[in-house]
């Protein structure tokens, strides 16, 4: 008789509520119009990761604004960044930066590696400014400091999942955030 090993599941715990989610991307919202609202802004969302959150954020923010994504490559199905990153679908070219304010959106800051990247990519389509909101700014895994002007939440460690993160595309569709444990 053949015996089957077992798969175990891996363990969610409960990091940020969707009631706490929900208070702070309004607190964010409320926050960046009373800064912002003076100014001409362009919100970029980092796919994937980003997208919920930023659907909750620009509905919270009493201002008009344009939207646009990008899509770096950094981590691929790995639960660590590779340290190079690559951009898969950059701004449109309609969408025009020079002079604008941009209002970076990000899920979570880990390493700064992907962050810093872009900060720099975007800064050569001239913008007015460039100011970052992330959702969570996690400390643990820290290489290149890049300075936030908004930020959710800090999580000093773990693996989060969850609200738009993920583990191999697994989890987004998770409305709180958890530590997910092996």
């Amino acid at each position: 008789m053949a015996v089957r090993a077992s798969k175990r599941k891996p363990e969610l715990k409960l990091v940020l509520s969707r009631g706490q989610i929900s208070n702070r991307v309004q607190e964010l919202g409320s926050q960046i119009s009373q800064e912002l609202s003076d100014r001409e802004l362009v919100v970029i969302g980092v796919l994937k990761g980003a997208f919920v959150f930023m659907s909750d954020l620009v509905r919270a923010l009493e201002m008009p604004l344009q939207l646009e994504f990008v899509r770096l490559k950094s981590y691929g199905l790995d639960t660590a960044s590779s340290g190079e990153v690559s951009i898969t679908k950059d701004v449109e070219p309609e969408i025009r930066l020079m002079g604008k304010h941009v209002l970076l959106i990000e899920d979570i800051v880990d390493t700064g590696l992907t962050l810093a990247f872009l900060k720099d990519h975007l800064a050569r389509h001239k913008p007015a400014s460039i100011k970052i909101c992330a959702l969570i700014d996690k400390l643990e895994r820290r290489e290149r400091l890049v300075e936030l002007d908004y930020v959710g939440f800090t999580v000093k460690k773990g693996f989060l999942v969850g609200y738009g993160l993920d583990a191999a595309e697994n989890y987004r569709h998770l409305p709180d955030i958890y530590e997910l444990r092996a």
